[in-house]
């Protein structure tokens, strides 16, 4: 079994801070997003990622995001089952994001 690679939120506002260039992918649904996503992130529901999968860019590591981390955690795996590489599930989901200083 692979392990999902993962990220705190802390470490993700710091190499957004620093710059650094990201492929985000939020999977919450559209209420949640409505609320405020991650600057620069992407929104594609989780049940849409099967048919949307060709709109996420391979070209550099993709980080998915939800509210808790269960939702990514399960688009981690199912991309990665589609053969994506460079998978990261933010830890700690939107949640976790709102609680931290940066």
């Amino acid at each position: 079994m692979n392990v999902i690679n993962t990220i705190s939120p802390q470490a993700l506002k710091q190499r957004l801070a620093d710059g650094e260039s990201m492929n985000i992918i939020d999977v919450r649904e559209d209420e949640e997003v409505a609320a405020g996503m991650i600057p620069g992130a992407q929104h594609i529901p989780l049940g849409q990622l099967p048919e949307r999968i060709s709109e996420i860019a391979q070209t550099q590591e993709i980080i998915l995001v939800c509210r808790s981390g269960n939702r990514s955690g399960r688009a981690c795996e199912f991309l990665r089952n589609q053969g994506l590489k460079g998978i990261v599930n933010m830890t700690g989901g939107m949640l976790e994001w709102e609680n931290t200083e940066g």
